[in-house]
């Protein structure tokens, strides 16, 4: 596939240091024996990101991963969520941590949330990279929120069309030509990282 130029929204310096942000605002709610849960595919490279900073602040959390999916191949959710890849470890008791991408209906994270609760986890927190707040088809907002996004389809940082750009080290809207040239402005980080709902 022949990749159409994409321009810059959130740059790897941006993204770099937002993480080791969330990691300080997740070691604050003081998880316990935590589990952090990425999400399959879109969050692996902000999970790696992640967990690698929540090292450096003093956690040791146990890695997993779940694979679910609403899009297939294409750029809008079919609204139904379905397992390709369960988690494998015991939940019971634990603090779990789910990491993805984007939240955006927040199908995805409720989905994954109900799942992980009805297997007895002590507490489910969720961390997204992005958010875009006018988008919810449920209720549903994440403990830790990386950026709030305008509503524009974002590809890079493992994020994809048909497999493709995910490979890119930041996060960007590929260019039509007639893309707002103001979303490209330096962002501004998510106000509140902290405060995990109780």
């Amino acid at each position: 596939m022949v990749q159409s130029r994409v321009r810059v929204l959130y740059d790897e310096d941006t993204i770099a240091r937002r993480c080791e942000e969330l990691a300080a605002a997740i070691r604050q709610a003081e998880p316990k024996d935590l589990l952090v849960v990425a999400v399959l595919k879109g969050s692996f490279m902000f999970a790696a990101d992640l967990i690698r900073a929540l090292h450096r602040v003093g956690l040791a959390p146990q890695v997993e991963f779940v694979h679910l999916s609403s899009y297939r191949s294409g750029t809008t959710s079919s609204g139904q969520v379905e397992i390709l890849r369960d988690v494998e470890s015991a939940v019971e008791g634990r603090d779990v941590l789910l990491i993805d991408d984007i939240l955006e209906s927040g199908r995805t994270i409720v989905f994954a949330k109900d799942l992980i609760a009805a297997r007895g986890a002590r507490r489910v927190l969720s961390a997204v990279l992005l958010e875009k707040p006018g988008k919810r088809a449920v209720q549903i907002e994440a403990d830790f929120v990386g950026f709030t996004c305008p509503d524009v389809f974002v590809v890079g940082y493992g994020m994809d069309v048909a497999h493709s750009y995910r490979q890119l080290p930041f996060v960007g809207v590929i260019d039509t030509g007639d893309t707002d040239p103001d979303l490209f402005e330096p962002a501004s980080a998510a106000s509140d990282a902290a405060g995990p709902g109780v």
